[in-house]
């Protein structure tokens, strides 16, 4: 079964453990972040839509229909006019070259089957001068939590594709960003907050 359709499969229960994440402030202080035209990869449920303005102009994408579906309800309930919603591979992004202000994505890179592809398509796509903003879980620099890591990756590779051994960071200071600020926010420096220039 491919990545995509395990998170379809487990898309209800997905929303509602990431709904009870202790994550609420650092999305809501990452959306804040954001400006103009505005594209959120790996979309997922739409956790993060709560925080959005209302007359924000969003583009999210993910590659679960699943997902979609619950997102496509929230922006509903949120009465959201100027999002747009959309099937769509983080790898092989179907926009022209610098289209958004802004890109946010929130524990998104763990799962992206070739995640330099995916970073790549990130800053292909960003207007030049633009942000990408990226809550992301990775590996640690600390080897006794990446032996937790390694144990706790059998499972989430198995049930969902996930991998926690992912080096997130250094792969988006590889795809030329000229300025790239991080900072640990959770579980050491497990999870982070970086924000990328392009």
């Amino acid at each position: 079964m491919q990545t995509k359709d395990k998170y379809s499969r487990v898309a209800k229960l997905f929303d509602k453990i990431e709904r009870n994440m202790p994550m609420k402030s650092v999305k809501e202080n990452a959306v804040q972040m954001l400006n103009g035209k505005i594209l959120e990869v790996g979309i997922g449920s739409g956790a993060s839509l709560e925080y959005y303005p209302k007359d924000a102009d969003v583009t999210g994408i993910d590659f679960s229909i699943g997902m979609l579906e619950l997102a496509k309800k929230k922006s509903k309930l949120l009465d959201m006019k100027n999002i747009t919603l959309l099937d769509m591979d983080i790898e092989n992004m179907s926009f022209e070259d610098e289209t958004f202000d802004s890109i946010f994505s929130s524990c998104v890179f763990c799962t992206v089957p070739n995640p330099e592809k995916g970073i790549g398509e990130v800053y292909r796509v960003l207007k030049k001068g633009g942000k990408a903003v990226f809550i992301e879980h990775m590996k640690s620099e600390n080897e006794i939590i990446n032996i937790a890591l390694r144990f706790l990756n059998i499972f989430t590779k198995l049930i969902l594709g996930t991998s926690l051994l992912r080096e997130t960071e250094k792969t988006i200071r590889s795809v030329g960003f000229s300025k790239v600020v991080s900072r640990n926010i959770m579980l050491g420096d497990v999870v982070r907050f970086i924000v990328a220039e392009k």
